[in-house]
């Protein structure tokens, strides 16, 4: 699912104050090693199945190596666009490496965990213990972020489903009940990001009003205080947005548009690299794709997105590419941001940071 709005558990009041070291490598190389092997096993199955080995030799003659270079600058634009809606969204606080290295964080966290939560909350340590800032100002910027994604899906979903009454956004082997489960999820998904948006940016009091009537019951009542806490402190953080011009908004949303629109060309380039699949199709196959991926419970959509690529992307290609473009696909948009994220961590570790004046969190 988009990057989860909750609050990180804690204090975000607790201006200069560094996170806890048990939150800020809260993943542990099991979880990530359980998240990769998922994936590994999945995609081992589907080639296992799919490949053959003469066919593709064949194959790679007609090959078009420019498309899988820029395959990879959509990862680089990926990256400059995240890192640069981060620094842009901190008005000066944050460099644009310092940006980058946050939404990299990002990225790994979304990756370990599963979808659902997705890396935003956990990255919001991450941020602020490399740039020594609050954590409520590093999850003012987080949640910033989170809404743009949200208002990103409340256009795309629209553009989707009416797609979908006039290309195959699913084949025609997934039938009827497909197409309809495709539709509730993107239905799901639009519901969500209608009402993390207005609870964000047009009503946010609501969401205090809503905490504090559901933790009156008695089996909630021994998290009140935390609970309201936390509330009140996404309240203020919420109110914050809602002061921001709607140019400031513009630009970080165009930064989104560009973030989301790079991860659908990364599939469209791998796969043309390959074989001359039909374009708009393919290109909105894996719009529809990664959206239905949000939903996955697994860390990453290890297992489950693997098997979605088959399900919209594999019929558009010959049977034997399906394995090694799902391959590339992963490195690239998967296990790349793994690797980087333990290179960040293992460097935030052993250099220590020198402390800056404490932010304030307004």
């Amino acid at each position: 699912m988009p990057s989860s709005p909750d609050v990180p558990p804690t204090d975000p009041d607790a201006a200069g104050q560094d996170p806890p070291a048990r939150d800020s490598t809260a993943v542990s190389v099991g979880q990530i090693g359980a998240s990769l092997a998922l994936s590994l096993l999945v995609l081992g199955v589907i080639g296992y199945v799919t490949f053959d080995g003469a066919a593709f030799r064949r194959m790679l003659g007609h090959a078009r190596p420019v498309l899988l270079l820029a395959a990879v600058g959509m990862v680089g634009i990926r990256i400059g666009a995240g890192g640069g809606r981060l620094s842009y969204a901190s008005q000066g606080r944050l460099s644009l490496a310092s940006g980058t290295r946050g939404q990299l964080a990002w990225y790994f966290f979304a990756n370990v965990t599963p979808t659902v939560i997705g890396g935003g909350p956990v990255a919001t340590f991450y941020v602020a213990r490399d740039e020594d800032i609050s954590i409520g100002e590093s999850a003012a910027l987080m949640l910033f972020c989170m809404v743009l994604n949200q208002l990103w899906f409340l256009i795309a979903i629209p553009i989707l489903i009416g797609a979908g009454f006039t290309v195959d956004l699913l084949p025609e082997a997934a039938g009827m009940w497909g197409f309809w489960s495709l539709l509730a999820c993107f239905g799901i998904l639009f519901l969500w990001g209608a009402v993390f948006a207005y609870f964000t940016l047009v009503h946010p009091r609501s969401l205090v009003e809503l905490a504090d009537w559901s933790l009156q019951w008695p089996l909630l009542h021994r998290f009140r205080d935390r609970g309201m806490r936390e509330a009140r402190s996404y309240f203020r953080r919420a109110k914050r947005l809602g002061t921001q011009s709607l140019s400031f908004y513009g630009w970080g949303f165009f930064l989104t548009a560009l973030i989301w629109l790079s991860r659908y060309a990364l599939v469209f380039f791998i796969v043309r690299s390959m074989h001359a699949a039909e374009g708009v199709l393919l290109f909105l196959r894996s719009a529809a794709m990664m959206l239905v991926g949000l939903i996955m419970p697994t860390p990453g959509g290890s297992g489950g997105v693997e098997g979605l690529y088959v399900l919209f992307v594999g019929p558009l290609m010959p049977e034997t590419l399906m394995a090694p473009t799902l391959l590339i696909w992963r490195l690239l948009d998967y296990y790349l941001f793994i690797a980087l994220g333990v290179y960040l961590f293992l460097h935030q570790i052993h250099s220590p940071r020198t402390p800056k004046s404490p932010a304030v969190d307004g």
